[in-house]
């Protein structure tokens, strides 16, 4: 069995060391790795984690950098789970175009946006792989054929040649960490075994993976850095422990209000249906039924004039 180094989480090395241009490597090494292609990192670009913020839920962070191709990768760690999580990618992505792009400046200057997530939870169901790519494509109607750019338009895309099938849309790529098994096959295995494990072995090759082993280790941490990793992860895991328990209350308290509104309108259907009988017999007056019922005199004449429907209530 390979030796493994123990690392601090990847969350808490975006949030707290891979913003150093010094450690851009590690973000390159993964990029490149994810994505099948060399990256260099210009820029760090200013994101909603990238401030220091003490009132921090812990249950995300991420990081945006752009490489020397003028494209922008947001790499977001979600914790827990979020009622609209795609429609907020969705969302994000649109708003870092919009950002990166200046009133009346042509939109041939449209930045490329790919945008990579590590769950910590699941978002899906019955899925059999832990890696998805999300992209947007046209394809024909009737021939169902996918749309390919002439060359001189995919020129015009981008401001230079692109490979044909490429575009400027948004690709997205989720990574959902529980559904891994730890089983490596791949160099982008190794990287989700990190973050996974929090460990990278030492027959690990992916690209800069011994870097991330080097530069992430939680033995050589400073002991004052120690205490506060310390602290985010105790924090981290009662936030969630919170959230959870928050959300099995709901549950709780939905399923016993919907067992009261169930006997109520059993009750209320009841009481309409032996109404009904009275009325059809015809020996009660108005009042005598409203009494013996419980229901109102105006709901009474509604029955028996045929306007109110006793399964709903809703005047028919």
């Amino acid at each position: 069995m390979s030796e493994a180094r123990t690392l601090v989480s990847f969350d808490w090395a975006i949030k707290n060391i891979l913003r150093d241009k010094a450690n851009y490597d590690v973000l390159e090494g993964f990029l490149g790795t994810l994505l099948d292609k060399d990256i260099r990192i210009l820029s760090l670009l200013e994101s909603e984690s990238n401030q220091d913020n003490a009132s921090d839920k812990f249950n995300r962070v991420d990081l945006s950098v752009e490489d020397e191709d003028g494209e922008i990768y947001v790499i977001e760690v979600q914790a827990g789970w979020e009622r609209y999580y795609l429609q907020r990618l969705l969302y994000g992505s649109s708003k870092l175009i919009v950002d990166h792009l200046k009133l009346g400046e042509s939109f041939g200057k449209v930045k490329k946006v790919i945008s990579i997530s590590i769950l910590y939870f699941l978002l899906g169901e019955g899925e059999n792989d832990y890696l998805y790519k999300g992209t947007n494509e046209f394809f024909g109607l009737n021939t169902k054929e996918r749309l390919h750019l002439k060359p001189g338009k995919r020129r015009a895309v981008v401001g230079r040649e692109i490979e044909a099938g490429a575009n400027v849309f948004p690709e997205y790529y989720l990574i959902e960490v529980e559904r891994f098994h730890n089983i490596i096959n791949s160099g982008i295995d190794e990287w989700v075994y990190f973050f996974k494990n929090s460990e990278v072995r030492s027959d690990f090759r992916s690209k800069n993976i011994q870097a991330a082993a080097e530069k992430l280790d939680l033995l050589r941490m400073p002991e004052k850095e120690r205490r506060a990793y310390e602290k985010y992860l105790y924090n981290r895991a009662s936030e969630k422990d919170m959230i959870e328990s928050a959300y099995d209350e709901g549950i709780d308290e939905g399923i016993e209000k919907g067992i009261k509104k169930g006997i109520e309108q059993g009750l209320e259907k009841a009481r309409a249906e032996v109404a009904v009988n009275m009325v059809r017999m015809g020996l009660l007056t108005v009042d005598q039924i409203a009494e013996a019922t419980g229901l109102s005199r105006d709901e009474i004449r509604k029955i028996s004039e045929g306007e109110l429907n006793i399964n709903t209530g809703d005047r028919c």
